[in-house]
């Protein structure tokens, strides 16, 4: 009669409900054909667990290396390999990954007992989110390069149109799939699902490999642009690109339609990259989720909420430096977009930076000093996902730190006594101390044990009064009454709270404002690093257009990144 209970598909299976379940019938052991003699179940799951993510990972860095030779030989041979031949080999493996997400969802994922556990931890809203913001850019940078490619069939290849198009159709797939599955844990056709997570891992890295250093269309429309500003100006330009003489060809005729690809294109060739880093990011914690069974301590009782209780200066000081940047953003636009930026601009931009720079710093120093004097104890728990997050946030920090890094050789190599150069140099150095810092607050916030809310009382109070509200229609006193006593409720919170408590929440919510801004400014054609010359004069324009394009997208996402974890310590605080 059991057996017959245990064998009955179980479609609607919760997170809370399947590990409260002991029968361990329903528990898809993994095998593997080296470990088929193991006498121990428990032993041979645990062997076929590391062999399956061995043998996943390895294909992983096979299609990696393959692709990565490909760029590599388009790079420095573009007659045998040309930039057609890597589109097809990434088509090849975008198709690949659209017949495994489409098996995975009409297959894997509706098989009887195929998801028991779900992992709270992965997939956060705001993560989920930037998944939809870009993968919804990365769409419209598609459509602006099928476009273009069709106003100049004439010149170009029919793999220009046939890529994107392609493209487009993997990342409404792709976006769709990390949407409502990453918080799987699979528990059925373990191997297969390794395997196809690493092969869309692998796809997403070459893609942005490409972005990162392919050249092709950006040089292409700088020298278009620079043959409207030699008309406009009568005379030749400045520096021209290293390869305009290969463009002038293929011009995009003097239409709108024509111009407004051109700027769409260059204003969203940030967010695909975003988009690639992202998807990797959701699909790591997948693979490591496939096989887990999560027990009963790892299940939060009570999900956290944001509540903005407790703070009053930091997000004062934080929206006033939100403001004052988005002020900045729009001057630099207005003067950036023009024929020849004024100095001034970036006068403006780098003393913005260099105002807000060391205050973020030395908010993350304090709060770094407070976790050490905190008596908080270390949550030590397996976290697929917060492992992951320290990995992230170092690893995007190496973006900016190495930009900067370069920037500071090609300044003090040239002019550093200049004005420009200098705020140039003082912007590099203080980016670096700012990434450290901030690092070091968030991954020691990260591991703190989250903290007993204060005031149950008062918060069952306001639960009560929020339930009378909204059962009964409010005059405008009853209304009044009822902020009154969400205004004496937040004061009286925030006075209960310790001064440690509070230190690290308005320093957490300044931290997340500000990076906010600093996530939005690049994010949305602030380049100033690129626009100001000074580097890529001094590297070149190829040489530099490679270390923006790797750089930049990561200090995005790093900014991104660092918004979710401050968020994480601002709640556990």
């Amino acid at each position: 009669m059991s057996d017959k209970k245990v064998s009955r598909p179980c479609h609607h299976c919760k997170s809370k409900s399947a590990s409260a379940q002991t029968d361990t019938s329903k528990i898809h052991y993994e095998k593997f054909w080296l470990y088929r003699h193991c006498s121990s179940v428990q032993q041979r799951d645990r062997q076929a667990q590391k062999a399956g993510q061995l043998f996943s990972g390895l294909l992983a860095m096979n299609v990696v290396f393959l692709g990565s030779a490909f760029i590599s030989s388009m790079i420095f041979n573009k007659v045998a390999i040309t930039l057609a031949d890597v589109w097809i080999l990434l088509s090849i493996l975008k198709v690949l990954c659209l017949f495994w997400i489409i098996y995975y969802l009409l297959g894997i994922s509706r098989q009887p007992h195929a998801m028991l556990y779900r992992d709270s931890h992965a997939g956060a809203i705001w993560i989920r989110g930037s998944v939809l913001l870009f993968g919804s850019c990365s769409i419209l940078l598609n459509v602006f390069q099928i476009g273009y490619s069709t106003i100049l069939v004439h010149c170009k290849s029919r793999v220009e149109i046939v890529f994107p198009s392609i493209g487009i159709l993997f990342i409404c797939t792709q976006a769709y799939f990390l949407w409502h599955h990453a918080k799987d844990c699979i528990q059925v056709q373990h191997n297969l699902t390794r395997c196809g997570l690493m092969l869309t891992i692998a796809t997403n890295l070459l893609l942005w490999l490409l972005a990162v250093t392919n050249d092709t269309l950006h040089v292409e429309i700088e020298s278009q642009l620079r043959e409207v500003e030699r008309r406009f100006t009568g005379k030749a330009p400045s520096s021209p690109p290293h390869r305009c003489n290969e463009t002038t060809l293929c011009t995009c005729p003097n239409t709108t339609i024509c111009k407004v690809f051109q700027k769409g294109y260059i204003l969203l060739y940030p967010f695909n990259t975003e988009y690639c880093l992202v998807c990797c990011s959701v699909l790591y914690v997948m693979w490591k989720n496939v096989g887990r069974r999560i027990s009963h301590h790892h299940i939060p009782h009570t999900k956290p909420k944001f509540k903005l209780q407790g703070v009053v200066f930091g997000p004062l000081l934080g929206t006033s430096a939100v403001i004052i940047g988005a002020c900045v953003f729009m001057m630099y636009q207005i003067q950036a977009t023009s024929l020849v930026p004024s100095r001034q601009v970036f006068v403006i931009y780098y003393s913005y930076y260099i105002v807000l720079l060391p205050l973020m710093s030395v908010g993350a120093v304090i709060g770094t000093i407070i976790h050490a004097l905190e008596k908080k104890e270390l949550d030590t728990l397996k976290n697929p996902t917060r492992s992951l997050d320290v990995v992230l946030l170092m690893g995007a920090a190496l973006g900016q730190i190495g930009m900067s890094y370069f920037s500071i050789v090609a300044l003090v190599a040239t002019d550093p006594r200049d004005l420009l150069n200098s705020l140039a140099l003082s912007y590099s150095v203080l980016l670096i101390f700012q990434n450290i810092t901030q690092n070091v607050f968030v991954i020691d916030g990260l591991h703190r044990q989250r903290a007993t809310p204060p005031g149950k009382e008062e918060d069952t109070k306001e639960e009560q009064n929020r339930e009378a509200y909204s059962q009964r229609r409010v005059s405008v006193l009853e209304l009044g009454q009822e902020i009154r006593k969400a205004s004496l409720s937040y004061i009286h919170t925030y006075s209960h709270l310790s001064w440690k408590r509070r230190v690290l929440r308005e320093i957490s919510f300044f931290l997340v404002l500000c990076n906010i801004i600093l996530w939005v400014m690049p994010t949305f054609g602030a380049h100033p690093i690129f626009e100001n010359g000074m580097e890529r004069s001094f590297y070149g324009y190829s040489t530099w257009f490679v270390i923006v394009n790797f750089g930049l997208p990561l200090g995005v996402f790093y900014h991104m990144h660092s918004v979710g974890g401050l968020l994480e310590v601002y709640v556990t605080a």
